[in-house]
């Protein structure tokens, strides 16, 4: 018998243990459901164990498979890894990501001064609000919004977070917002980037918490809806100013209180401690803080 184990079936059994599904880990791998368990029942004749039990419309992970996942999956993160880093070596692309407000709000408009200054370099990026893992997604640097605290990560902070509120002049003149207490006529857009009206009501107006859960209220898991709705007039939306910037610029909103709060979270750039930068990669990072050091200024 091979001393070595069939390696495609390796691959389709870490799948299917990671996505905890062999649907998930076919759409991962790009065949079909039975070709994962075709896999599987092969790496199982060779190993001569059972590695999952197989119920009606129900596969489970055994004993056995569990502890010989634990014992395979650390070095099959480590070849993916060095053949990632090894085939991206010589590239002069730049993989980042970022959340979809982030990336709309204020990446977009700004990355062609990045590609003037670095005309060799190919800018990738895309936009996602799940948390990046750089052993499984081939990136080189990731935004993220968050306390700048993860010992896996060199992080970098860009911008401070601020809670501040922003609404259409039409909105603020209708409702007569003169004063964060006025907000007792108001609908409240709430999202999931910034929930913090409570602590904002409780800091800068004389409405009390039982008041608060009683004002009306509009929830969204994207800001750029929630600072859509308030551009329509749907009501007033907590935001960071760096999403804000193009709308307050053209006057599509407005501030009308002028106060903002500051927040323990912010946006950094981030990747890897133990992973050392590719020089686009690191000429991206200096971008970026550079930005961000000219916008505090």
């Amino acid at each position: 018998m091979n001393s070595y184990p069939p390696l495609k079936a390796l691959v389709a059994f870490d799948a299917a243990m990671r996505t905890n599904s062999f649907s998930i880990a076919a759409n991962e791998l790009h065949v079909t459901p039975g070709a994962i368990g075709q896999q599987i029942q092969k790496l199982e004749e060779w190993l001569g164990v059972l590695l999952f039990s197989r119920q009606i419309r129900q596969v489970k992970p055994t004993t056995d498979g569990l502890a010989y996942w634990q014992q395979i999956q650390p070095a099959l993160a480590q070849i993916h890894n060095a053949s990632r880093l090894l085939k991206s070596s010589r590239s002069q692309g730049v993989w980042i990501s970022m959340p979809p407000s982030f990336a709309a709000k204020w990446f977009t408009r700004r990355m062609a001064d990045f590609l003037t200054r670095h005309p060799a370099v190919e800018l990738h990026f895309n936009s996602s609000t799940a948390t990046i893992d750089f052993e499984r997604e081939p990136l080189d640097l990731a935004i993220r919004h968050f306390d700048g605290n993860d010992p896996r990560l060199e992080s970098t902070l860009l911008y401070q977070s601020e809670a501040r509120v922003y609404c259409s002049p039409a909105y603020a003149a209708r409702l007569s917002l003169k004063n964060p207490d006025d907000l007792l006529r108001a609908t409240l857009l709430h999202t999931t980037l910034q929930p913090h009206w409570q602590e904002w009501l409780q800091h800068f107006s004389g409405i009390d918490s039982a008041r608060a859960m009683k004002l009306p209220g509009i929830h969204f898991d994207q800001g750029l809806m929630a600072i859509e709705a308030a551009k329509q007039g749907q009501g007033i939306v907590m935001t960071s100013p760096l999403l804000v910037e193009e709308e307050m610029a053209s006057g599509t909103l407005i501030e009308p209180f002028g106060l903002g709060l500051m927040l323990a979270t912010g946006y950094y750039i981030v990747h890897p401690r133990k992973t050392p930068l590719r020089p686009p990669a690191e000429a991206c990072k200096r971008w970026l803080v550079e930005l961000s050091s000219h916008s505090a200024k």
